[in-house]
């Protein structure tokens, strides 16, 4: 198998019949029938699965894998590389916001540069003003945070070695970024600028970008640790030169009058910093009870394939 095309399911009834139809024609162009696509359902509300489903008689290289409740797009795009075969797999969203007919650019960029993993960047985002400010944002923040230098307005999309699918499957974690993961698994990467289409609403909200930034930097760096220990030292630090002034002040100037604005006001703020730092670790250990419980990331429900294709692949 040359070519495995891989994506997601949610919300999707209205792209799959189209998005199915172009997949086809840009696989068969570049490597003639061997290829497959992999449709993973992550709990769709609409009726997406029953589309896809019927469309393996139109299309049977196609195979659809049903997730048993909605987990996550980045939990269900590791699902569905888990059963990609192809010696390539080009990855992308459903929604035909990105384009199948990328794969062209993507594979010939790949053989001129001899790189494991060509993605896709926007080269000015898509959206309203608040997914243009949200997003570069998000970027920075867990740059400066991580250290993991993941580029600005990058897409899904992008064509892997098999090599480099090998590699990144072998991470593990339970809460998964995989925007991160990509990075840190190394190979040698190369982006290609892309213009990605508007076709349907974002469906991350302020809260669940914060989510997601949070969930992202406490998978990849225990930066926001090592804040809080300095941020405490630099508190008690500056807790004994107070003591000492105010001492000295008492020894110097005996009617010093007493600040019970000042008072509440200090014990409001280091109050609230306490509760901020228990937070920060609260997370980390969090995430510690979530991965030690080695749970699952997806379950799957069933898996449709054409039925010469399940026979092919009992036999090997």
């Amino acid at each position: 198998m040359k070519l495995s095309i891989v994506a997601t399911l949610y919300r999707s009834a209205s792209y799959i019949e189209e998005f199915l139809t172009r997949s086809t024609t840009v696989a068969r162009q570049l490597v003639g029938d061997s290829f497959e696509i992999v449709l993973v359902n992550d709990g769709s509300p609409d009726n997406s699965l029953e589309i896809a489903v019927a469309q393996i008689a139109q299309f049977p290289r196609l195979k659809v894998v049903d997730l048993s409740r909605n987990f996550g797009h980045h939990k269900a795009m590791m699902t569905g590389l888990a059963h990609a075969t192809g010696e390539h797999v080009y990855l992308l969203d459903s929604d035909l916001e990105e384009e199948p007919e990328w794969l062209f650019e993507f594979w010939r960029t790949m053989q001129d540069e001899h790189a494991d993993m060509v993605y896709g960047v926007q080269r000015a985002r898509k959206g309203s003003l608040y997914e243009r400010i949200t997003g570069p944002l998000f970027y920075r923040l867990f740059r400066a945070l991580t250290g993991i230098v993941q580029p600005d307005n990058i897409v899904t999309a992008r064509v892997m070695s098999r090599r480099f699918v090998d590699a990144l499957l072998l991470h593990q974690e339970r809460e998964i970024n995989i925007g991160g993961l990509w990075i840190i698994t190394g190979f040698r990467q190369v982006k290609a600028v892309v213009k990605k289409h508007a076709s349907s609403p974002t469906t991350y909200t302020l809260g669940r970008k914060l989510d997601h930034l949070i969930n992202a930097v406490t998978s990849f760096s225990s930066l926001p640790l090592i804040f809080t220990f300095y941020a405490g030292l630099l508190i008690s630090f500056s807790a004994v030169l107070y003591i000492t002034y105010s001492v000295l002040l008492r020894l110097l100037q005996p009617t010093v009058p007493v600040g019970f604005t000042a008072l509440i006001a200090s014990i409001w703020f280091f109050s609230g910093l306490i509760v901020f730092f228990l937070g920060v670790q609260g997370i980390y250990l969090a995430k510690i009870f979530t991965e030690v419980k080695q749970r699952p990331y997806t379950i799957i429900r069933e898996v449709y394939a054409a039925e010469q294709r399940v026979q092919d692949s009992t036999e090997q």
